[in-house]
């Protein structure tokens, strides 16, 4: 019988992917692992392809790993039974699912199976590339934090502490934008915007429940939609932890939540955006789309498409 695959991220977990992944051969001692550095493999759909029959994958790695693997799978089934194992520093999409597990399915310490949270993913257009996301879009002074995380890393091998990025952000670094925002043909501006993400689970940034009552598995398969504003820095200041246990949504004088399927968001000067955690630089404007509107355009999916 052949052994199960094992596919480490060794840049996870700030460069202890490797390591980490190793923990599996204690969590499934029974089974016989083969450990292959996913960032060597130049088509992953091929090398799944390839392996044989009954071979299940194990994905090791954390949130930008998974957003990877299913942007090069292209959104096509992956034909086998494919795990995760959160090796992460972030791990939002298991902080997700164990938050919201009351019948205990779920444990930090064990792989989960991935293929259902891989069915029906949104998309992002953003700066001319179409991508997957299973987590969330961050856009504002989320996506500077990721630009400003980006370049600590590449500096220091020391952990980016976010929740500091973001609290000099707010009072210093960052300055606000005017933000339209378009949900299935219905748009409003905002002033003064801080954050305006867009997301398929509840949590994004190390543990920020964003959207606490988006679910990535509801039958609509609509994402939610969060306009943070404020004029004031100290009022921001001491809403923005209340992100964490999603209580900001309280303060709906600076807060306004949408659903929807069609979503676009633009600014009036360009800043970053982070897509699971994926950096991307100089956006003015991104539009998300649904699989319910994707299969409504029949004409632009390619065969194999999940669903």
């Amino acid at each position: 019988m052949a052994n199960d695959c094992v596919l480490y991220n060794p840049l996870a977990g700030n460069g202890r992917g490797a390591e980490e992944s190793r923990r599996l051969d204690t969590v499934w001692p029974d089974k016989e692992l083969d450990y292959v550095d996913l960032t060597t493999i130049e088509d992953v759909r091929a090398y799944l392809d390839a392996l044989p029959a009954g071979v299940s994958v194990i994905l090791a790695g954390g949130d930008g790993t998974v957003n990877r693997f299913i942007n090069a799978l292209e959104g096509r089934d992956p034909g086998r039974d494919v795990y995760y194992f959160a090796t992460g520093s972030g791990n939002d999409f298991l902080h997700d699912l164990l938050d919201g597990d009351k019948e205990g399915n779920f444990s930090a310490d064990k792989p989960l199976l991935l293929n259902p949270y891989m069915k029906d993913l949104p998309v992002v257009h953003v700066n001319g590339m179409t991508r997957y996301f299973i987590n969330g879009i961050g856009y504002g002074i989320d996506g500077y934090c990721c630009e400003v995380g980006d370049k600590i890393r590449a500096t220091s091998d020391k952990p980016v502490n976010y929740t500091s990025i973001a609290i000099k952000g707010l009072l210093f670094g960052y300055h606000r934008t005017t933000a339209e925002v378009t949900v299935d043909g219905k748009t409003e501006s905002y002033k003064h915007v801080w954050l305006t993400p867009t997301m398929n689970g509840r949590f994004y940034g190390g543990g920020m429940m964003c959207a606490p009552g988006q679910d990535r598995l509801n039958p609509e398969r609509h994402v939610t939609v969060m306009v943070m504003r404020g004029l004031s820095k100290l009022k921001t200041l001491m809403v923005f932890p209340s992100i964490f246990k999603g209580e900001h949504i309280k303060h709906t004088e600076m807060v306004s939540m949408h659903t929807g399927h069609r979503v676009t968001v633009k600014f009036d000067r360009p800043t970053a955006l982070q897509i699971d955690g994926e950096t991307v630089l100089g956006v003015t404007e991104y539009a998300v789309e649904t699989a319910a509107v994707r299969k409504e355009q029949p004409e632009k999916q390619e065969a194999g498409v999940v669903s």
